[in-house]
């Protein structure tokens, strides 16, 4: 039993201090400045009607970004995202390969998707609509996101403040020059992105 119990008091002085305050959800809380995206802990997906069958869903990767953030004043935030278009991953390596291709995504003539907002609409505490310019494909068009603060405080692993969101929106994708199998293939393309900025000293 001593044994047992000078172990259990070894292993947890040898643990690392990881203990966090509760982030915070209340915008009055959260530090303004210019925050950057964080790529590993950044989600970027999409999902489309397959042939109404299933609603099929992907991703992309190494997202980069900044975002310009004024808690007490939203409508002044500006949020600038570039998701590399050949980072598309799916479940099917052959699908994969395939929207990368020339019919679909063509990364190799446009390697970027971009959003710009030009602007951001306060919906309460912690939800905001924010209107950009979603470039995809060679087309520029506005598209509105519905955003949610999921939470802000120090991170305790790299002691970065750290700010998340979520954000949903959904475009035809047509209007952006992919249009291979509409409509058997869905033309409504739901993006989702789940966000983590890093505060930038």
């Amino acid at each position: 039993m001593k044994l047992l119990a000078a172990a259990t008091l070894t292993l947890g002085l040898a643990a690392p201090a990881l203990a966090q305050n509760a982030p915070t959800r209340d915008p009055a809380q959260i530090q303004a400045g210019t925050y950057a995206v964080d790529p590993g802990h950044t989600q970027a997906g999409f999902s489309v009607s397959h042939m109404g069958f299933s609603n099929y869903s992907g991703g992309f990767s190494d997202v980069s970004g900044t975002l310009d953030l004024q808690p007490k004043n939203p409508a002044a935030s500006v949020l600038k995202v570039k998701i590399p278009v050949a980072s598309v991953a799916t479940t099917s390596a052959k699908l994969t390969d395939e929207l990368k291709g020339e019919q679909w995504l063509d990364a190799a003539k446009y390697p970027d998707m971009t959003f710009v907002s030009t602007q951001v609409t306060p919906e309460g505490k912690d939800k905001a609509k924010v209107t950009g310019d979603l470039t995809l494909h060679g087309v520029t068009k506005p598209v509105t996101l519905d955003v949610t603060l999921v939470g802000a405080g120090v991170n305790p692993l790299s002691k970065k403040y750290t700010v998340g969101f979520e954000a949903k929106g959904t475009l035809k994708r047509s209007d952006f020059g992919v249009k291979t199998y509409v409509p058997l293939i869905g033309d409504a393309l739901h993006l989702s992105i789940a966000g983590a900025f890093e505060r930038q000293e």
